[in-house]
């Protein structure tokens, strides 16, 4: 009822944005897992190991803090609604190139250029939602906004179990370029974000004394910052871990060591988004209450117990049990970030500073799929990589987290 009453209380305006940036998110994010659960199918396709293959995983991690750097700051200067635009419909465009991808080669290239794309969406969707939204709720938001991812991965692994063996892994690719259609809701329905606009507005009355002053301000603010963010991205790496540590290989291990048919491997993706999606819902409410740090730390930890059941179940049954309570703690910390990174970065770098961060941890984190990959084919053994793997990381986010700072409720100002 929370989470409704929170609903009610905005504005069309307010909902138009929230929608458009969880879409946003949505999409690009389909974009993204529509490669991971056909990992298998595209390496059978070039004649190559399923670990060459998530070589387009790393490479679109590695070029998404550049997306997010680009965009963000095209966004700062220009508006986060033309650039939020721009975004989806970049990534669209090149997952449809990607259909049509000669080589493994030309796959790899292509997907770099969708990290590019991918790396952007984030940041400036975020930006745009928290300067338009009320304070009150945005915990909720975040979490709601945060698993657009979720069921991003949700339509990947339906469209995968429903539509593979009809139309294929290029099929697929196809059949997600169709986020281009949001770009006419944004132009439509969408407005500014309101804060941007009130910046842009004190910049255009500064006289040139007034806006140098201004200028020697914004750096004083960056340069105070600059601990804070540099935390940002620690912390994000052990999110990034948290994150595709226990999904990028997972469809992998359920079709090759667990040898799931892929109407199987595909329905459980489907159970793990919606407990991805219910677990953003409770701990992004749960951040409103109890602050951002302890709901992230205890959603940390409550991963570890999941193992069992995650990484050793004899069944699809019980595999898909522990797929859905392992998703469920890993976004419900989550689902608090957007709103956390947020809060935390100043006006000027607002759509900027939280997605370099977050796609900065994704850099550092960009050998993990493959990584993962490797040694399970060298080990056989998928099982311990994903164990050992969460252990690590549930614990390193828990601690990291711990050290931070709590910034729940502050204000988006122009300045």
């Amino acid at each position: 009822m929370s989470i409704l009453n929170d609903f009610r209380r905005l504005t069309g305006p307010q909902r138009h944005t929230f929608v458009a940036a969880f879409l946003g998110w949505t999409m690009d994010s389909l974009d993204f897992f529509l490669l991971i659960f056909c990992v298998k199918a595209i390496a059978a396709d070039f004649h190559a190991q399923p670990s060459a293959v998530m070589g387009a995983v790393f490479m679109t991690q590695f070029f998404r803090p550049l997306g997010a750097l680009v965009f963000g700051m095209l966004a700062d200067r220009y508006g986060r609604r033309p650039v939020l635009m721009a975004n989806i419909l970049s990534f669209t465009v090149i997952e449809l190139a990607c259909a049509f991808a000669p080589s493994l080669g030309a796959l790899l290239v292509l997907r770099a250029l969708f990290g590019l794309a991918m790396g952007g969406e984030w940041g400036v969707g975020a930006a745009l939602t928290f300067e338009t939204l009320p304070t009150a709720g945005r915990g909720v938001f975040s979490g709601i906004l945060q698993e657009g991812y979720a069921l991003g991965s949700i339509l990947a692994a339906g469209a995968f179990a429903l539509f593979f063996h009809s139309i294929g892994w290029r099929g697929l690719f196809i059949l997600g370029a169709m986020p281009a259609l949001l770009v006419f809701y944004v132009l439509a329905r969408v407005e500014e974000s309101p804060v941007w606009l009130e910046g842009k507005k004190r910049r255009l009355a500064r006289s040139v004394a007034d806006a140098q002053s201004a200028k020697i301000h914004d750096l004083a603010r960056l340069l105070a910052f600059l601990p804070t963010f540099l935390f940002l991205i620690l912390l994000m790496t052990a999110f990034m871990s948290f994150s595709h540590g226990t999904q990028d290989v997972y469809p992998t291990f359920l079709a090759t060591q667990a040898r799931l048919t892929p109407g199987i491997v595909g329905l459980i993706g489907v159970l793990y988004g919606f407990g991805s999606i219910a677990g953003g819902f409770v701990f992004g409410a749960l951040s409103e209450k109890w602050g951002r740090k302890r709901a992230i730390v205890t959603a940390a930890l409550l991963a570890i117990p999941v193992i069992p059941l995650y990484a050793y179940g004899h069944s699809a049954v019980s595999l898909g049990i522990g797929a859905v309570l392992m998703q469920f703690m890993v976004q419900g910390a989550w689902g608090v970030v957007p709103a956390y990174l947020t809060e935390l970065s100043p006006a000027p770098v607002r759509a900027t500073a939280p997605g370099l961060a977050y796609q900065l941890g994704g850099l550092i984190t960009s050998w993990n799929g493959k990584a993962q990959a490797l040694i399970a084919e060298r080990t056989g053994n998928y099982p311990a990589v994903l164990a050992v793997t969460v252990i690590v990381v549930a614990l390193t986010l828990a601690g990291l987290t711990l050290l931070g700072r709590e910034a729940k409720g502050r204000e988006m100002t122009a300045g």
